[in-house]
């Protein structure tokens, strides 16, 4: 089976080459995620999701964001789409565009391409990624976001808390 390619990234966020998986991680190579908030239809809460604990990075924590790297050939939202119904099982719905931020803790290097989405419907887990999820008002995932020690991922949290910053100051 061969091994799935990713977009590799510059650091002013355009698509410089392409490189597997496990050579962009062993690297630590400039990369990009499409990632997208999921916010209830009335827009008072966020679906967070546990992560399996097996996953190659940031295994076993929260995360409030649907997403993942951008493969190679994809754009930021194509890979929003294709990460939000893989993750969680949710189509067909429109992606509104917020903003891009940069998650710099080396070997970590990620242009994070954030959208967000109103959702009410059933949500469906992929199992080999996530272990548990629920809505978490706003009031609570800003909790968790301001609190160094909770269990979010650390750039969920800056992609959250530059959330909170643009949109519920």
């Amino acid at each position: 089976m061969r091994e799935e390619l990713v977009a590799v990234y510059d650091e002013r966020g355009g698509v410089a080459s392409s490189a597997t998986r496990a050579e962009m991680r062993a690297r630590g190579l400039w990369h990009a995620a499409g990632e997208v908030l999921v916010r209830s239809g009335d827009g008072g809460s966020v679906y967070v999701h546990r992560r399996s604990p097996d996953k190659d990075v940031f295994g076993g924590l929260w995360d409030c964001w649907a997403g993942g790297v951008v493969a190679a050939g994809e754009t930021p939202r194509e890979c929003a789409f294709r990460e939000l119904a893989e993750e969680l099982g949710v189509r067909d719905v429109p992606l509104t565009p917020l903003f891009t931020h940069v998650f710099e803790q080396p070997p970590h290097r990620c242009h994070n391409f954030c959208f967000e989405v109103l959702w009410d419907g059933p949500v469906t887990h992929q199992p080999e990624e996530i272990v548990d999820g629920h809505w978490l008002p706003l009031a609570e995932l800003r909790k968790w976001a301001q609190d160094p020690e909770s269990p979010l991922i650390p750039d969920g949290r800056r992609g959250i808390l530059e959330w909170f910053r643009r949109y519920y100051p």
